[in-house]
């Protein structure tokens, strides 16, 4: 018999089990699809090049003080200067500082995530233009003109491949800069940004602060290994240049930061923050595919027990072992086949879903899509499952005790069988477990999230970023400007409350990472490096009011808190209590001792205390401790966040408060408006699509796994007949009948369970390593994920059950 011949038999063979090959067809699909999409966004996050010439050489340096609870501090000015002058295993360095700058002459005003770099940057990562020219050393130096190139995202969506926006003026704030060309499509590393410009179109990073502030660390750094070098030669080299650095400056090394140097691949670098998350989706959709594999196994399995008398007739004939062996393959390989094509068209929305989720890990997701990869995944993974299943029937042979008695005979169970049958549920049970216990775990995490109360009003809050730029501005006019947006905005119908704040709670978190350290008044200071850590806000009168935030003692601040007065603050009432306990701090003093407060142009000067709030954690969903310190807005240029409370719904009011700014400053950018509410939503979404993803392995897996248990409990009822119809005629009661599969049902998915308990903790583990802020309950989602299986499995003996409980006696005997 030819395989044309195997394939045409089975194909015959098949179309009398429709209903088998269906069920079987869809079941392969979910786990085939789930590995291919899985295996398509793995590849393009982790192993597919860079499109940077040379990625080889081209490494990422990083500077750590994990003392200080960051493992990414960046470098200053001074600090790369030494590296540049004294490390020969790299031949260039490239420099990266992100930076916000609102942008005029590129359509309306807008605020553009803009990246500044050194002239050799381009040349470090070895990337081209697709129109015009890159920066280059001729673009350094505080005399060059301004010029910027635009990232090809932003090329494409924004400005729709304009290709004579080459040449175009634009203004970066205050100054002026020339478009000179289009970057070609590129990982966008270390921040996705929309422009990248030279170090002229940015004052601060001409100032003496910046270029003379060996504390003031705002600039990623990268390296090309110099030919003949290796990254081990390079790391040593700059950690004992940095280790000199530390011991020549002591001061800007606190020992209590444990300074660090480290360098690793590029490539590394920005794929490593989602390698954990990966492989554990890739582990949960392997973990599909064997439940679906088992289940297609129970079903051919059982179908085969059936064939028996055909096979048992075809070895009796002649039929060799491979000849029967092979009739096999080929059904399995029609079967795979088909659930292969349907499984690599459902790949490719997945893939979508699953790159949406990785991308808050890695940036290269942003970049995936489907391929040939798809393809031969999804052609790998059949013909894997093909050659599995084709041999999990047991054969006849001609020299079998039985032979044509056997071909006789009606529908037996053996020993064998039935030991593979429920072996292959109890894989399925086990593996469920697993996703169950990973998803339970996610969903808890979500819903504490969710659940988690706020310490401020969030509802009919709307926040808009309203960055006013200083150009041609002194401070008290740009403080003018946002007094006059709040009288105009607070006159507006439905408008309780106006404010101006520093950030926007949840969405900015931590973008003064871990806070500067300053003393309070009579605070004995043994060694600088203790002092406490605040986060540094910049509030308008009115803030805490529009925020529902309690004032504590003191007052509120007021429109006569300006800079020519008392320099005063307001503080949060844990860092109150840590600075002065068991005191009133009303009317006390503070002061920033932090190094780095001189950068951004604020005194080390006492300021009087003047009120104490209630804390306004704005960094985290889950409310903790906040370590706070409010300046006034009248003092201290910061704000550029709108707060309006409203008594109807807000976004209603948008379209007349950008009016009013834009009367106010026709070029002023008016972005990021959302509630509060929707904020907070908008920051659990990533939690939510863990949930999400995780829960989809989990409910495919488990509705394989119950048609698997009912499966084989259908089987084994039709098996049993005979026996149950004697049971019944010697007096058995058909509840105890009903009671007998049900018990089956659950033994099965006992051992599965008890199976599966070791991944699961396993995978708890995992999950607990990358989801933060909330601890993550054990046993409740472990037992949720126990309970549930049990229940489906009863759930799919029902069934089965009520089969064996109405079995005819004088049919079941007469069958055999």
């Amino acid at each position: 018999m030819t395989l044309i011949t195997d394939f045409r038999y089975a194909f015959r063979s098949l179309a009398r089990a429709r209903g088998l090959v269906a069920t079987v067809v869809v079941t392969l699909a979910l786990g085939i699809g789930a590995n291919a999409a899985i295996f398509s966004v793995v590849r393009g996050v982790l192993l597919r090049p860079l499109v940077n010439r040379g990625e080889d050489q081209l490494i990422y340096i990083r500077q750590s003080a994990q003392g200080l609870g960051t493992d990414n501090v960046v470098f200053s000015v001074p600090e790369i200067q030494d590296l540049r002058a004294r490390v020969t295993t790299l031949s260039a360095f490239g420099e990266f500082s992100t930076i916000p700058f609102t942008m005029v002459g590129l359509g309306e005003p807008r605020v553009v995530r803009a990246g500044v770099v050194s002239g050799s940057y381009f040349e470090v990562m070895g990337l081209r233009p697709v129109l015009g020219r890159l920066l280059g050393p001729a673009d350094d130096g505080p005399n060059a003109a301004g010029a910027a190139v635009l990232t090809h995202r932003f090329w494409t969506s924004t400005m729709k491949g304009d290709p004579t926006v080459i040449g175009r003026t634009v203004r970066f704030d205050e100054r002026l800069a020339t478009i000179v060309g289009v970057l070609e499509p590129s990982v966008p590393y270390p921040a996705e940004t929309e422009v990248i410009a030279n170090v002229v179109t940015s004052p601060h990073h001409l100032s003496a602060t910046m270029v003379t502030g060996r504390v003031h660390r705002m600039t990623e750094l990268f390296g090309r290994l110099r030919p003949g070098s290796d990254l081990e030669a390079a790391r040593a080299e700059l950690r004992a240049v940095h280790a000199s650095m530390v011991r020549a400056h002591p001061d800007a090394y606190p020992k209590k930061g444990d300074f660090r140097i480290d360098a690793v691949q590029l490539r590394d670098q920005i794929s490593s923050p989602a390698r954990t998350v990966l492989l554990v989706l890739l582990a949960a959709s392997g973990l599909v595919f064997v439940i679906a594999c088992s289940n297609v196994a129970n079903l051919i399995l059982a179908r085969s027990v059936r064939r028996e008398s055909e096979l048992a007739i075809r070895a009796t004939l002649g039929a060799s072992a491979w000849a029967l062996r092979r009739t096999l393959l080929a059904e399995s390989l029609l079967l795979c086949g088909i659930g292969a094509i349907l499984g690599v068209a459902l790949a490719r929305p997945m893939v979508a879903l699953i790159a949406r989720y990785a991308a808050r890990f890695s940036v290269r997701a942003l970049d995936v899509s489907v391929d040939a990869s798809l393809l031969w995944v999804g052609a790998g993974l059949a013909l894997a499952a093909a050659v599995l299943l084709a041999f999990v029937p047991r054969l006849p042979s001609a020299e079998a005790t039985g032979g044509l008695g056997q071909a006789a005979s009606g529908v037996r169970i053996t020993s064998s069988t039935n030991r593979r049958l429920r072996l292959f549920a109890v894989t399925q049970i086990a593996a469920s477990f697993v996703l169950l216990a990973g998803a339970g775990m996610l969903l808890a995490t979500l819903i504490a999230l969710q659940s988690a109360g706020t310490t401020f009003q969030t509802r009919n809050v709307l926040t808009l970023l309203v960055p006013v730029m200083s150009y041609g501005r002194t401070p008290d006019q740009v403080v003018d400007f946002y007094k006059e947006a709040m009288r105009r905005i607070s006159a507006l119908p439905g408008v309780e409350r106006v404010a101006v704040g520093t950030q926007v709670p949840w969405k900015e978190a931590n973008s003064f990472g871990p806070g500067f350290q300053l003393a309070g008044e009579g605070q004995v200071r043994v060694d600088p490096d203790d002092d406490p850590r605040a986060q540094f806000r910049t509030v308008s009168p009115g803030f805490f009011a529009a925020l529902g935030v309690p004032l504590l003692a003191g007052r509120d601040f007021t429109d006569a808190d300006r800079r020519d007065g008392e320099r005063v603050v307001i503080i949060s009432q844990s860092l109150a209590q840590q600075l002065f306990p068991k005191q009133d701090a009303v009317n006390r003093h503070l002061m920033w001792t932090d190094p780095v407060m001189k950068f951004i142009d604020v005194s080390p000067d006492p300021r009087r205390i003047v009120g104490v709030v209630a804390d306004l954690d704005d960094n985290n969903v889950v409310p903790g401790r906040a370590l706070n310190v409010y300046h006034p807005l009248g003092q201290e240029f910061g704000g550029g966040r709108l707060f309006i409370h409203t008594r109807t719904d807000p976004y209603t009011l948008v379209p007349t408060i950008t009016r009013i700014i834009r009367e106010l400053s026709a070029e002023q950018p008016v972005e990021q408006v959302a509630t509060l509410d929707d904020v907070r939503a908008e920051v659990l979404s990533p939690e939510r699509l863990n949930a999400l993803v995780f829960g989809v392995f989990a409910g495919v897996a488990l509705l394989i796994a119950v048609v698997g248990v009912a499966g084989v409990l259908a089987f084994s009822v039709s098996a049993r007949t005979r026996e149950f119809g004697i049971r019944l005629a010697i007096g058995s009661e058909p509840r105890h009948l009903l009671a007998g599969v049900l018990r089956d049902g659950a033994m099965i998915a006992a051992a599965g369970i008890v199976t599966g308990i070791v991944g699961g903790f396993v995978l708890a583990r995992l999950v607990g390593g990358y989801v933060q802020d909330v601890r993550l309950p054990g046993v409740v989602p472990v037992l949720a994920a126990a309970l549930l299986l049990v229940a489906a499995a009863i759930l799919a003996s029902l069934v089965p059950a009520a089969r064996a409980s109405r079995v005819d006696v004088t049919q079941a005997l007469r069958s055999d």
